[in-house]
């Protein structure tokens, strides 16, 4: 019988300086959003977002005068895509109509030359985007929640506790790395998020389970030396699973179009801390707590013999 290959790896060698590195990331996370802040995007501030093309490349320097010389001294005005897409973002008027601010946008850009084209125009109020931001965040820790209710059931409490900080560190890190790059933070960005937290959980989930079946069929070995197996045989699964997704991230980041970009850019950070949460956070953090072989022995549900062949 031919036998799969297994690495080698000390992983848990390094748990506690892993466990600072975390720790140091997760407060320098924080910070970023505490100094730079989040840059959220229409569904969350509310406002126009107004597309515009142009034949020629343009100065936005030039666009962002003459916006002010018409009354939009506020705007904010960024490249899209390309030299020739311009996203015009304004906050949500008191009394003009969506009609009447597209219009007056476009003729204050036609001021500055170029013979700009509407493309796009996105209205959200600023109720609804309190409104999606709250319930954006709610969903977050209703979700985190549920997760800790189903890996406490399903395993033992040190091993909920353990994903729970390695979901927490995932969410920490990206939003931090948003808040770094100053990404727009908008209702895709959030969707990549909670997108994270299940795929950090799947392969949190598949470590923890070789863990708790190595225990019960090994007679020998200590908690670390265990776990330590237990990385490094789901280590090829893991490291295929995150290659082939970032594969195709990076292909939306890089050829997806600007509207994908953020989502991407989400989603890529998020495999990569949590592929390395599910090893040194998750499993790092039911070690330091003092996770034994009994804690994943003493529990038999309806007399079934876990070695028992079926």
């Amino acid at each position: 019988m031919k036998r799969s290959f297994t690495f080698e790896f000390d992983f848990l060698r390094w748990t506690r300086q892993a466990a600072m590195l975390s720790v140091a990331l997760i407060v320098l996370s924080i910070a970023l959003v505490a100094t730079r802040g989040l840059n959220f995007g229409l569904d969350f501030t509310g406002g126009f977002l107004i597309e515009v093309g142009y034949e020629q490349p343009v100065d936005l320097d030039n666009l962002r005068d003459a916006l002010a010389s018409g009354g939009f001294e506020e705007a904010q005005v960024q490249n899209f895509g390309s030299a020739t897409e311009v996203l015009v973002r304004l906050a949500p008027p008191e009394e003009e109509g969506t009609a009447d601010i597209s219009s007056n946008v476009l003729d204050a850009l036609a001021t500055a030359g170029g013979d700009p084209e509407m493309k796009r125009v996105e209205f959200v109020g600023p109720q609804i985007g309190d409104e999606l931001r709250d319930q954006g965040g709610l969903a977050v820790i209703y979700a985190l929640a549920g997760i800790l209710v189903y890996v406490w059931l399903r395993f033992e409490w040190k091993f909920a506790a353990g994903s729970i900080f390695a979901l927490a560190h995932d969410v920490c890190l990206v939003i931090g790395a948003c808040a770094l790059f100053q990404v727009d933070f908008d209702l895709s960005v959030l969707a990549a998020v909670l997108a994270v937290i299940g795929y950090s959980l799947n392969d949190t989930i598949v470590v923890f389970d070789r863990i708790r079946e190595n225990f019960r069929k090994r007679g020998t070995g200590d908690t670390k030396e265990v776990m330590n197996l237990s990385i490094n045989q789901t280590l090829t699964r893991t490291l295929i699973t995150s290659g082939t997704t970032l594969l195709a991230l990076f292909a939306l980041f890089f050829f997806g179009g600007e509207v994908l970009r953020a989502f991407s850019f989400a989603l890529i950070i998020g495999v990569f801390v949590g592929t390395y949460s599910s090893i040194y956070v998750a499993s790092g953090s039911a070690l330091l707590m003092g996770l034994k072989r009994e804690d994943l022995l003493q529990v038999e549900k309806e007399g079934v013999n876990p070695d028992a062949t079926p």
